[in-house]
């Protein structure tokens, strides 16, 4: 078995760096525009190409959609520059390439809203006739800004396989149990977590990631922002802080974590040893602006490891 497959988005991502959001029915002036590669199935794909030696063993290959538009080639090639297999990645003529909107504001934080366009253009068939190369993978990345039915079908063809199944549940969505059985781990941050377990209760982080494990997953990761990251299995809970950092812009913060999980258990680590470096990917990615031009780099986490 070799490397990480992929199931995911590609957009392409315009960001409007502000110093306030509007409220309803007011325009805010002088913004910044900046256009990204993004889509977090891609961003993913990225980030955890950067993390891995660029041999046969660890090779990242997506699957994914793209429009008929101008964006369409740059994504693809963008995708290929940093090292991702795209053999996968097919052009649906006469549809958009996906479009994320985010603004930024001056503390870090951003709002974003997405048009899938040919991200939902593909589904369990065309899963299935990729199922070669999806038997290759010790790991598959996937998340939920394509259709569901193509996630649960690359689930069950890696699983069968021998590999896992890292699922990102962002955006949050329901997951039939069955799906849920599959995954090895979760991935959430706070708000998807909450949705998952329907209710709003105080609870610590290890209180959570318990709950969560009560769904069904084999383990559960909870992405907790600059406090780090919880995760529990069978064999316990635990909570990686994160290193302090001035947040320039969170966009790429879940994308790196999940990229760098990824690669972590491609490479054969346990999750209590591929979750901290995880967190470290994360705390790099908000000190930059932008998603794909924020992941990191290995020396740049091994310079948070020494700092």
């Amino acid at each position: 078995m070799a490397g990480i497959f992929v199931v995911g988005s590609i957009n392409q991502d315009y960001v409007l760096r502000l110093d306030r959001r509007p409220g309803p029915g007011e325009t805010v002036t002088d913004a910044e525009l900046e256009l990204f590669p993004g889509g977090k199935g891609a961003n993913q794909a990225v980030a955890a190409a950067r993390l891995l030696e660029p041999d046969g063993s660890n090779r990242v290959s997506m699957l994914g959609r793209v429009g008929g538009d101008a964006a369409g080639p740059r994504l693809v090639q963008n995708l290929a520059d940093n090292g991702v297999d795209t053999a996968h990645v097919e052009t649906i003529r006469g549809e958009t390439s996906g479009s994320a909107f985010i603004t930024v504001t001056p503390d870090g934080e951003n709002a974003i809203a997405v048009s899938p366009g040919a991200n939902r253009r593909f589904g369990p068939d065309e899963i299935d006739a990729a199922s070669g190369a999806l038997r290759e993978a010790s790991v598959l990345v996937a998340q939920m800004e394509v259709e569901a039915g193509a996630i649960r079908r690359a689930a069950e063809i890696v699983t069968g396989a021998g590999g896992r199944v890292m699922l990102n549940l962002a955006p949050a969505r329901e997951l039939p149990s069955s799906l849920l059985a599959l995954l090895d781990p979760l991935v959430v941050n706070e708000h998807e977590a909450a949705f998952l377990l329907g209710d709003e209760n105080a609870r610590t982080p290890e209180g959570t990631a318990e709950a969560l494990l009560e769904l069904g997953p084999r383990s559960a990761v909870i992405t907790l922002g600059a406090v780090g990251a919880a995760l529990t299995s069978p064999h316990g809970t635990a909570v990686y802080a994160a290193s302090r950092t001035k947040p320039v812009d969170t966009t790429g913060a879940g994308d790196a974590f999940a990229g760098a999980l990824a690669a972590r258990l491609a490479q054969g680590y346990d999750l209590p040893d591929a979750v901290p470096y995880a967190v470290k990917a994360g705390t790099a990615a908000v000190a930059k602006p932008g998603a794909q031009g924020a992941l990191p780099y290995p020396e740049e986490l091994e310079e948070l490891e020494t700092g």
